[in-house]
C-alpha cells in the first residue's frame, strides 16, 4: 500500500478499535450504576438482573461491531496476506457466533423469528 494510506488505515483501526473498547466499557459502566441504584431502590432483583444482563448484552453486540470493522480495516488495508487473512476470517467468525449467542441471549428469541 501506499505510504499514505497504511499509517491512516492503521490509525483508523486504532481509533474504531477504541470505540469498540469504550462502547463495551462505558455501558458496562452504566448498567452497574444503573443496576445498583435500583438495588438500593428496593427494586425487584431478578427484574434488575434482568435488566443488567440485556443491558450488557447489547453494549458488548454494539462494541464487537465496531471490534470487527477495526480488523477488516486493518487486514485489508495494512496487512493483507493469506495468514492474517485467515487469521481476520477466523477473528469474524468467532465474533459473529458471540454476536449471535447474545442476540440470542438478550432478546430471548432466534434472529430470524418475526418480533412479535
Amino acid at each position: 500500500m501506499s505510504d499514505f494510506i497504511t499509517p491512516l488505515a492503521t490509525w483508523c483501526a486504532a481509533i474504531i478499535e477504541g470505540i469498540g473498547v469504550g462502547i463495551i466499557t462505558l455501558i458496562a459502566l452504566y448498567a452497574l450504576f444503573h443496576a445498583l441504584g435500583r438495588l438500593v431502590k428496593k427494586d425487584d432483583k431478578n427484574s434488575v438482573i434482568q435488566e443488567l444482563r440485556q443491558f450488557l448484552g447489547h453494549g458488548i453486540l454494539l462494541g464487537l461491531e465496531f471490534l470487527v470493522a477495526a480488523d477488516i480495516i486493518y487486514t485489508v488495508a495494512v496487512d493483507l496476506t493469506f495468514e492474517s487473512i485467515g487469521v481476520l476470517a477466523i477473528v469474524v467468525l468467532i465474533r459473529t457466533f458471540l454476536s449471535f449467542t447474545l442476540e440470542v441471549e438478550v432478546t430471548g428469541r432466534w434472529p430470524w423469528n418475526s418480533k412479535q
